[in-house]
């Protein structure tokens, strides 16, 4: 976190006096425009560009999708949502608190990212090829760990590949949506653990609002006070957060 904290420091920095330095001269501008190739090696450049803005497109929605993100926001969703608090925290809040525990809890791989893959690509050690494999060794590490062996054997035998006999056979396009899965078991595992003790608080507030016969009178409403005291006494976003990085941790 100290790392990623100084780089947009520094990024920041160079940026803001980036600025001065050109606001005396002016900026450059940028056109986007189309023409016609007028050969097969310009109209295969610009197939290749359109590909690999594509690729940038979906590259965010990829890295979250292969890391602990995932299980890290639908807990905190379904804890909200457990709470009945409705849009408090807000969207905002929890997707911003469930990135900062993402970087938390991966910045080891990406540490490790940086040191076998990116230093060595930028310092010209290794070819472009071989620091996108090694980049990728890191997350897949960590993917297994968290896979559960039924989902890897599910989309093993969908994909109809041989039966791989260590996880260096296994293809990353198979580990993916099994970690995905796998992700999303846990994390509804854990929110249905979160939500028991507040459906308990539901059905006595609800059982005591109808014999008094107050039958009308919505047992949300008297329930959340106490669902609320009880999460607040208990340090509940403390023992959430603390579960989620030991059970990637571990």
């Amino acid at each position: 976190m100290k790392k990623v904290a100084k780089l947009l420091t520094f990024l920041g920095i160079f940026f803001m006096s980036t600025l001065q330095s050109y606001a005396a001269i002016g900026l450059p501008t940028l056109n986007v425009g189309m023409k016609t190739a007028t050969s097969t090696q310009e109209f295969t450049q610009g197939v290749q560009i359109l590909i690999l803005l594509t690729i940038l497109t979906l590259a965010p929605s990829i890295l979250i999708m292969t890391t602990a993100f995932i299980r890290i926001v639908i807990v905190f969703a379904l804890t909200r949502q457990a709470l009945g608090t409705q849009n408090l925290p807000p969207n905002q809040v929890i997707i911003g608190l469930s990135l900062i525990l993402t970087f938390f809890v991966m910045s080891p791989t990406f540490s490790k990212i940086n040191d076998v893959a990116y230093q060595p690509y930028i310092k010209n050690q290794i070819t472009q090829e071989v620091a996108l494999s090694k980049a990728v060794e890191p997350l897949r590490t960590f993917m297994f760990k968290q896979t559960h062996e039924n989902e890897l054997a599910l989309f093993v035998k969908i994909s109809k590949i041989p039966k791989p006999k260590t996880q260096i056979d296994v293809p990353t396009y198979v580990l993916i949506p099994a970690f995905v899965l796998s992700e999303l078991k846990t994390a509804f595992k854990i929110g249905f653990i979160i939500f028991l003790p507040f459906l308990v608080i539901d059905i006595v507030i609800a059982s005591i609002l109808v014999a008094m016969g107050m039958i009308f009178l919505p047992p949300t409403t008297i329930a959340m006070p106490f669902k609320l005291i009880m999460f607040v006494l208990v340090d509940g976003w403390y023992l959430i957060t603390k579960s989620l990085i030991e059970g990637f941790i571990s």
